[in-house]
């Protein structure tokens, strides 16, 4: 046997090469990039919507808020008709922007798996010495990364658009409707949304079916968060008789004590009733138009909670202060991450484990 005929004696101990991850993320890409160019394209609609009308939008508040001396009855009611032309706007987009990261996750985090698994092209993969693992991996890093800084740079539009809201006490930032909307929540619930629908689609193999369940999980876990798990990521404060609470507070409950009995809220509401029908025709001038009406009846209701106060009434509020935005959207940010990152390495564990 010559030199030239003679066997590696490593020959058979070599095993195909692993693919580099650059080729990898390409295939992804290749594979993926029609859903990734329609996040794109309907993030880059909304955002143009967002810019157009927050345009308008703050070119109205400037308007409003130009008005001297601003203590003026005049002034007060430019604001108020500010919040009355374009505050309904803002909760309409808010409860529609609140469905985008669940939609992000069930039409890009389910099929990501359970496109392959269930025609079965994901065998042609492994025979290439990608690995299960590895293949999980390659396809779940990149497009979970997209999908979250997309999303991020999205909300910043998001958040210049409700800032004249925010402003002028219209809105509240930690409230439940909006709080998600910010940079930090709207990218790690995209985040989350994402890893969800993964798990989903390698658990169930079946991409419709995965995208049905991706959603249903995805309110599942923001209800539980919004109605149960805000309002608790910081003990929240108590105040006695606060009759002008911080305009950024997001009250949580109110109650009414006297000589330490708590009374009950309807008992509470037929008494504030009674007296507001008698002290609201005493100061309610003649010919009075329907926006004086409304500055009257602020000003009986205030003769209502003094009556009460200094007749042994003591009204408690629990509250949330606007300063605590950020240590809110940190807290929630983290949880979210940690849940994203326990279920990504779950599913790359399971497609490891599971018989093919």
């Amino acid at each position: 046997m010559t030199a030239l005929t003679v066997p590696d004696a490593h020959a058979d101990d070599a095993g195909p090469r692993p693919v580099p991850w650059r080729r990898m993320a390409w295939v992804t890409w290749r594979q993926h990039r029609f859903a990734l160019g329609g996040v794109a394209a309907l993030l880059g609609a909304l955002a143009l919507y967002l810019w157009m009308a927050g345009l308008r939008v703050h070119h109205a508040y400037a308007t409003a808020t130009a008005c001297h001396p601003a203590s003026s009855y005049a002034c007060q009611n430019q604001v108020i008709n500010f919040n009355t032309a374009y505050g309904p706007t803002t909760y309409t987009i808010a409860t529609l922007l609140q469905v985008m990261p669940a939609l992000i996750g069930a039409f890009v985090g389910a099929p990501v798996l359970a496109r392959e698994l269930e025609t079965g092209t994901f065998r042609y993969a492994w025979t290439l010495g990608v690995g299960q693992r590895r293949w999980t991996l390659a396809k779940l890093m990149p497009l979970a990364i997209i999908v979250a800084a997309a999303t991020a740079l999205f909300s910043l539009v998001l958040s210049w658009y409700y800032q004249p809201f925010f402003a002028d006490g219209g809105s509240i930032p930690l409230d439940p409707r909006l709080f998600g909307l910010h940079e930090v929540a709207f990218a790690a619930w995209t985040l989350a949304a994402f890893a969800i629908g993964a798990l989903t689609g390698l658990l169930i193999r079946r991409v419709v079916p995965a995208i049905a369940a991706t959603l249903a999980a995805v309110a599942g876990l923001l209800f539980v968060a919004r109605l149960y798990l805000q309002q608790h990521y910081l003990a929240p404060l108590i105040a006695k008789n606060p009759f002008h609470p911080p305009v950024s507070a997001w009250i949580i409950s109110e109650w009414w004590t006297k000589g330490g009995t708590t009374i009950s809220q309807s008992t509470m509401n037929q008494i504030m009733n009674t007296m507001f029908r008698q002290i609201l025709p005493a100061i309610l001038p003649k010919n009075v138009n329907d926006n004086d009406v409304k500055f009257y009846k602020g000003a009986a209701n205030s003769q209502v909670l003094s009556y009460l106060t200094h007749h042994g009434y003591t009204q408690w509020t629990s509250y949330q202060p606007g300063s605590r935005l950020w240590p809110f959207q940190w807290i929630e940010g983290g949880w979210l991450l940690a849940l994203s990152v326990l279920l990504i390495a779950a599913t790359v564990w399971l497609v490891g484990r599971r018989a093919t």
